[in-house]
């Protein structure tokens, strides 16, 4: 146990609860920015070769395909599994946020 979670395991059982409650909310925006930008560099080069990656996977990179496909197929492969992580990490991220901020942290809220 590193000493971050040994002083988190010092807190009260509310407080922690909050804390994790905030974080998974935080967490959640930033990994919905960086899906988003995945998302969209898939589908630019998705646009760009008028096919998807997983077809270029299958039937290999034309043979005439010149200098910038290649490097493009590589970057290509990169944001496609950026996009795939993100996605992964949204859904386990936000089973914790579905459970709500705390409330009771709010008292001023609507006022």
């Amino acid at each position: 146990m590193n000493e971050i979670e040994k002083k988190f395991s010092t807190l009260p059982d509310k407080d922690r609860e909050t804390i994790i409650s905030y974080g998974a909310s935080l967490r959640l925006t930033s990994l919905k920015k960086r899906f988003f930008l995945a998302d969209q560099k898939v589908k630019f080069f998705e646009n760009q070769y008028k096919t998807t990656l997983k077809k270029v996977e299958t039937g290999g990179i034309p043979d005439d395909a010149d200098h910038e496909m290649h490097e493009d197929y590589i970057e290509w492969s990169h944001w496609v599994k950026a996009a795939e992580k993100c996605k992964n990490e949204i859904a386990l991220v936000q089973g914790i946020v579905q459970q709500g901020l705390r409330t009771e942290d709010f008292p001023y809220v609507g006022y």
